[in-house]
């Protein structure tokens, strides 16, 4: 497992976790190379060990760790250089998926995080030919957090959906004066350019 393994070990060392369990294609054997590692936590007091992983997970440098904004249940959403992604889950908390985004200065490096997040995990869809599933889920991210953007096309391919979001926040960058890190975009966005399955290339778009 790499990596996983670390992160599993060290979650379950926490003292209010009674359990870690993988979970997902990874426990069924069917994953393919990019295919997230998925585990369930079981944990005594969830508000302590929210509070405690941002430390836990530090040691490893993580590119990315989120709260999951759209799940319906407490999941820390972990990216790793490789690019790796590990999904904490806490299927005994339940909760409700959150409004499309709201883009500004204090919001953007979030709003980048869960945009390559998604992608990553689109990927790991796209190639294993579930291509329902990306369309229904470019959808939802259109909605979700490429119109807050200003971006109303909805796109039709991981790749568009990648160039219209860069451009898009491109322009904010310059708008609130700062840049942000692009260590998380340049680990997924070659993976999105691939072309094992989303064909279509896009060119001169315009959001």
């Amino acid at each position: 497992m790499g990596i996983a393994e670390d992160i599993a070990g060290a979650v379950l060392a926490h003292p209010s976790v009674s359990e870690v369990e993988l979970i997902g294609s990874r426990a069924r054997g069917h994953a393919t190379e990019l295919s997230d590692w998925d585990f369930h936590v079981a944990a005594e007091d969830f508000g302590q060990v929210a509070a405690d992983l941002p430390g836990l997970v530090s040691p490893y440098d993580p590119i990315a760790a989120q709260w999951d904004p759209l799940g319906d249940y407490e999941s820390y959403l972990l990216i790793f250089s490789g690019p790796t992604k590990v999904d904490l889950i806490f299927p005994d908390v339940a909760r409700s998926c959150n409004p499309p985004w709201r883009v500004g200065p204090d919001t953007l490096a979030a709003v980048d995080a869960h945009f390559w997040d998604w992608s990553l995990w689109l990927v790991s869809k796209r190639r294993r030919g579930m291509t329902d599933r990306v369309r229904g889920e470019l959808l939802k991210m259109s909605r979700h957090l490429l119109e807050p953007l200003g971006i109303a096309v909805i796109p039709r391919s991981l790749e568009e959906a990648a160039a219209r979001y860069v451009r898009a926040r491109d322009r904010l960058e310059t708008r609130y004066g700062f840049r942000l890190s692009r260590r998380l975009e340049e680990e997924v966005l070659p993976l999105v350019r691939a072309s094992d399955g989303d064909h279509y290339r896009p060119s001169g778009l315009r959001s």
